[in-house]
């Protein structure tokens, strides 16, 4: 899993061309929203289009899963393992 997060730490910093910090800088418990790492809805949109563009995975808007998946790095893995299982 935590190659997993690894992947996931370096596509959120080139997607949302994070210049101030590296994948392995980031806690993977640390929220990614409010007073975490402060992302806004539009960068969960385009994290959300390059998740699914890396691995394939169809990301609804609809999907309750995704407030609880796009927590933190931590839950976002667990969620994409999940849907990569499928």
């Amino acid at each position: 899993m935590e190659e997993l997060e690894l992947e996931l730490k370096e596509l959120l910093v080139s997607s949302l061309m994070l210049d101030d910090v590296t994948p392995k800088e980031l806690d993977s418990e640390k929220a990614l929203f409010g007073e975490g790492l402060e992302l806004d809805s539009i960068d969960a949109l385009e994290l959300g289009a390059a998740i699914g563009k890396h691995y394939g995975i169809e990301l609804e808007s609809g999907d309750s899963r995704l407030q609880t998946a796009f927590a933190n790095i931590r839950s976002l893995a667990l969620f994409v393992a999940q849907e990569r299982a499928k």
